[in-house]
């Protein structure tokens, strides 16, 4: 045995993905306590959130303040203002803060960064929006979030100060941020609505495609290739798994947490025809339990006994960033950017024998792929809105992020800009085999691939479960029957 291939790098501090959050947003009374009793202690402070009916800023008793912003722009027009921005360290935040003088001396605005770490982040930002006290006038936010805080009000639509020139620079220029981005980001909290409807409630600031991410070194050792297909992917997997040598073929996440079913579970699950809810009439009816969604999930759940982590059912993305970057995981199926700092110099045994695949395509040549995209919003209670516009507009502006991919040391990646793409993130990838050919294939159909509702985080926490109790032993078409009826009962009871 290669004793090499047993040892696990720390996790890198400012994880790219937050792992399913404690407390986490639209869970009932009887859920939350549940999470209590099952570990998860950092929920004891998170509020309960009220029903969710549409709301404009309703807490923060306010207009959207964009149209007071008149005149010709200008970056000083809020100097000597001081913001507050809810921020959980990361490789994006990391990478920013170091810039954060640049923006006082351009703007005269000062910056005070409240950095909560993961565990408790989303606790704490329940706390601050439902009170809408206005302590925090940015935040931090992952698109699925959206979909609970948007609903009551507590989040400021951006789209007005993206459109009044008076408040956002000409050189700005929104439509450079990739357009799976902008719309993911985007809903009018209508039931049945797409995603790119309605208020623009977020800015993407960093973000993440969902493709395989192999041990090329062991790949070229062998003469192999990356599988094109779901079914190559499950055999080459199988014929990578040494249990004796304490090595095995693909790494995915197994934890009972929505965080599982949002990377390759649901890339793969939407390339291979499956969707997880359809409307009838206006009732979201969930289809996770259809032929194809059945058939592919049993296919998914082997893949995982016979040849994922023996753990599985603990596995979230650390792990199996950690057994990649180790050499106990021959391919990762995750975040890009959770895997592109294993391939940096001293961060992993495994650092420059990484390459990227965009993994199996769909049966009919598709490469749909589920994103995640940390984002900057606005708390619709700040007192000090066009200060935390300067803010965010400069944080996922150009000349910025720029500057962030160069210098960022844990790696920022994604950039969420084209132009930054094409032009400083693409020249530092010499090193990074695959990376850039991958991102190029699958950019155009990156988006979210989740139909958005108001129950997503209790719905696909217990779509994790179900793939759990499958793969414990349950008949995959009856357990998925019945995670469907109670899907949409949550849904129509809300």
């Amino acid at each position: 045995m290669n004793p090499r291939r047993n040892r696990r790098p720390p996790r890198t501090p400012g994880s790219p993905l937050v792992p399913g959050p404690p407390g986490a947003p639209g869970l009932s009374r009887r859920r939350a306590m549940g999470l209590l009793g099952a570990g998860g202690a950092a929920a004891a402070g998170a509020v309960l959130l009220p029903g969710c009916g549409l709301g404009t800023g309703s807490i923060a008793g306010g207009e959207n303040g964009a149209g007071e912003v008149t005149g010709a722009f200008d970056w000083r027009k809020a100097e000597g203002a001081e913001i507050s921005v809810l921020q959980t360290p990361h490789p994006y935040q990391v990478a920013f803060q170091p810039l954060l003088a640049q923006f006082t001396e351009l703007t005269g605005i000062t910056v005070n960064a409240d950095l909560v770490a993961e565990a408790d982040y989303y606790t704490r930002l329940n706390t601050e929006l439902a009170s809408g006290a206005g302590n925090y006038d940015a935040f931090m936010t992952g698109a699925y979030f959206i979909w609970t805080y948007g609903p009551p009000g507590w989040m400021e639509d951006l789209r007005p100060w993206i459109d009044n020139e008076s408040a956002t620079s000409d050189e700005y220029d929104f439509d450079d941020i990739y357009e799976g981005l902008r719309t993911s980001t985007s809903w009018d909290f209508t039931t049945g609505s797409p995603l790119g409807t309605g208020g623009q409630w977020a800015v993407p600031w960093g973000f993440e495609t969902n493709v395989i991410c192999y041990n090329k070194a062991e790949f070229d050792r062998r003469g192999i290739r990356p599988a094109e297909t779901f079914d190559e992917l499950r055999e080459l997997a199988v014929d990578l798994t040494d249990r004796s040598e304490n090595t095995y073929g693909l790494a995915f996440r197994g934890s009972r947490s929505w965080a599982t079913i949002h990377p390759g579970f649901m890339t793969q699950f939407t390339r291979e025809g499956c969707v997880d809810y359809t409307l009838e009439g206006d009732r979201l009816v969930a289809a996770m339990n259809s032929e194809a969604a059945v058939d592919f999930t049993r296919k998914w759940v082997d893949l995982a006994r016979d040849a994922g982590p023996t753990s599985w059912t603990t596995y979230d993305y650390p792990d199996c960033t950690a057994d990649l970057g180790s050499g106990t995981a021959m391919m990762v199926y995750d975040a890009d950017s959770a895997t592109y700092p294993q391939n940096i110099a001293g961060n992993s045994a495994e650092a420059g024998n990484l390459a990227w695949h965009p993994g199996p395509a769909g049966p009919d040549g598709n490469y749909d792929t589920n994103l995640w995209t940390w984002s900057l919003a606005m708390s619709s209670a700040s007192r000090n809105k066009l200060a935390a516009w300067l803010f965010i507009q400069w944080a996922t502006g150009r000349d910025a992020q720029s500057q962030a991919v160069q210098t960022g040391e844990l790696g920022f990646a994604d950039p969420t800009r084209e132009s930054v793409f094409e032009d400083a993130f693409k020249a530092g990838l010499g090193e990074f085999s695959g990376y850039q050919e991958t991102f190029e294939r699958v950019i155009d159909s990156t988006r979210i691939h989740f139909t958005p509702q108001t129950q997503f985080f209790e719905n696909t926490e217990n779509w994790a479960v179900a793939l759990q109790d499958i793969y414990a032993g349950d008949d995959a078409g009856e357990r998925l029957d019945a995670l469907a009826r109670a899907s949409t009962d949550a849904l129509d009871t809300e």
